[in-house]
């Protein structure tokens, strides 16, 4: 049997890629988000959001608190980065989200697993009028001189899929992109930032893509924790001698920051708490909250290793409190 050796969680906001001075340029976007929720999932405005919120978050906007919180997501991307090395991995399971990338209303599958010999990433195409900041920050997802195609573990993504089949996950697969812009945000980061650049010997990956966005068919969390047991149970059913890893990349609360709901989820994540994990409202999983699926199923998939390191950074960028709340975990 293969040995499931590596469970990590990521965060990967555009934010990761931007300097202090910055950071609330990404803020302002919030003023004029017509999409945003509050703590319950209930669709709000900047202005009640700002109304309702403890004047104490204005100290969270602080110059030194937000430098110091820069740094320690700066320290915790490469803390990652280096777990992936020191693991020796024979592949890596990236379990991330499509954001209409790749996956649009025509077929939006639920769950996905990618099984072409390579997946591409290419430049991202921004208008001519895009700022300096979003284009740094965008740059950490997409290849800048050119297209690139990146390694993945073919047959074994091809065993996952047929053991999810047997395991009754009526499972979705995709062997090509269909769009020129290529893999989607949560696995270009992954590649980016913690994979190197340029590297040779690239560990190859298997995308697992769920829905966590868009309803009417984002998986509960029952069934992304199952999901995540599920894989395992497929990982142990591989190749003897083979080191395979699982990273969940996105999350935590976001664009509207709950840190009791991040602490809940970290601390059942910590402790193999499926049962909280399970149990979270659905009304609390949408927006950028949403994400949270992927580090569910990974933690499905960690019940058998020991948290090694967490790391909590809720990055505020204005008096409202929204942000992105910069979660960083690893498993062994």
């Amino acid at each position: 049997m293969a040995d499931l050796v590596l469970g990590l969680g990521t965060s990967h906001s555009p934010m990761l890629n931007s300097p202090v001075a910055e950071y609330f340029r990404h803020g302002e976007r919030d003023l004029r988000n017509p999409n945003l929720l509050d703590k319950e999932g209930v669709p709000t405005s900047y202005e009640q959001l700002l109304a309702q919120a403890d004047p104490a978050l204005a100290g969270e906007l602080a110059p030194e608190i937000v430098a110091g919180r820069v740094e320690g997501c700066q320290r915790n991307v490469q803390r990652l980065s280096d777990a992936i090395g020191e693991a020796r991995l024979d592949a890596l399971i990236i379990v991330g989200d499509d954001q209409r990338e790749q996956y649009h209303q025509e077929n939006q599958p639920a769950m996905l697993v990618y099984w072409g010999e390579t997946i591409g990433n290419d430049v991202l195409g921004l208008p001519d009028d895009a700022p300096d900041h979003w284009r740094r920050a965008r740059s950490q997802f997409h290849e800048e001189a050119g297209p690139r195609d990146y390694p993945v573990d073919s047959p074994l993504a091809r065993h996952l899929a047929g053991h999810l089949l047997d395991a009754q996950f009526d499972i979705s697969h995709g062997k090509f992109l269909e769009h020129d812009r290529g893999e989607g945000h949560a696995f270009g980061f992954v590649h980016r930032r913690l994979l190197g650049r340029g590297d040779a010997h690239m560990i190859p990956v298997v995308p697992v893509v769920l829905n966590t966005y868009y309803p009417p068919n984002q998986p509960r969390p029952e069934r992304c924790l199952a999901l995540g047991r599920a894989i395992r149970a497929a990982v142990e059913d591989w190749e003897v001698g083979r080191r395979i890893g699982i990273i969940a990349s996105g999350g935590l609360s976001h664009f509207t920051i709950d840190e009791e709901l991040d602490r809940g989820v970290l601390d059942a994540c910590r402790t193999g708490n499926g049962e909280a994990l399970a149990t979270i409202p659905v009304t609390k999983l949408n927006s950028g909250n949403s994400e949270i699926r992927n580090w569910i199923t990974v933690a499905g998939a960690a019940e058998g290793l020991s948290t090694e390191w967490q790391d909590y950074l809720p990055c505020y960028r204005t008096q409202a409190g929204t942000g992105c709340a910069m979660a960083f975990a690893v498993w062994r």
